[in-house]
């Protein structure tokens, strides 16, 4: 078992990743995920608090939402791709399905996530794995759900992501995404606009003692991605059905599902 975050020395990867060259369109960069495989191994010791704090704790309610939409069974196997350091993994293993796989390309978010398990109080297992979304450790047809939590933007091809997802799904297997977005209302888009594209970046930033400029990453990363009708149309193409983008906390977050046609 690798060592507790807690134990963790500084990574030797907080040097800057993001800066104004490379943020135009973050989305665009050649070298995107080995910048973002740096980034989150800079950030992973403080992600939790700063995921918390500045989303006021409503992260934890897209979660839940995430994970009802889901509508688990006993006997499913959940595959959480991107997942961090675990929390929505624990929230799926609450929801008691037979077994639940957290897979992450970034070490360092991952040690985090098995010293979570610890303090699991599910009697489900959970494992957490080394794995890249655009190349899962999973065979063809092997899971019931698959979910990625604020992690499609973060990855290089995200069109091709949606493809290795279905790959991995039995009939009937749904998909679960959870992404940022930007309230559609004009005065409440502009006062998150100003939280999160100033207050988030100095406070994070001060927070994390951060180098790499993930969270002037964050908003610019937003900002670029793709629109709700652009992720539902990839996921159509990519042979999903029964499709929908439910709007969260104004639109500030949307929980998308598909669903794996059976044969």
């Amino acid at each position: 078992m690798p060592p507790s975050a807690d134990t963790l020395p500084p990574p030797a990867s907080n040097t800057p990743q993001w800066e104004p060259g490379n943020l135009a369109n973050p989305h665009a960069v050649a070298d995107k995920a080995q910048r973002v495989n740096r980034m989150f191994s800079a950030i992973a010791r403080s992600y939790d608090l700063n995921n918390h704090l500045h989303s006021l704790w409503i992260d934890q309610h897209w979660r839940s939402v995430a994970v009802k939409t889901a509508a688990v069974k006993p006997t499913d196997i959940v595959a959480d791709v991107a997942c961090g350091t675990g929390d929505l993994s624990l929230a799926f293993a609450k929801a008691q399905p037979a077994r639940v796989i957290g897979l992450d390309f970034c070490h360092p978010m991952l040690q985090g996530a098995t010293h979570k398990t610890q303090r699991c109080s599910s009697d489900r297992p959970v494992g957490f794995y080394e794995g890249d979304a655009l190349r899962l450790p999973l065979r063809d047809k092997s899971v019931d759900v698959v979910s990625i939590a604020f992690g499609i933007r973060n990855v290089a091809d995200w069109g091709r992501a949606i493809d290795e997802f279905y790959r991995v799904l039995r009939p009937g297997g749904r998909l679960i995404i959870l992404e940022f977005s930007l309230p559609r209302n004009a005065v409440l888009r502009a006062m998150y606009n100003f939280y999160f594209w100033k207050v988030i970046p100095f406070s994070a930033t001060l927070i994390s003692g951060d180098k790499t400029g993930a969270y002037r990453y964050l908003p610019r990363s937003v900002d670029t991605f793709i629109s709700t009708n652009q992720m539902q149309a990839r996921m159509e193409q990519a042979g999903f059905k029964d499709i929908s983008a439910a709007a969260l906390t104004f639109g500030i977050c949307y929980c998308y599902r598909g669903v794996l046609p059976h044969d």
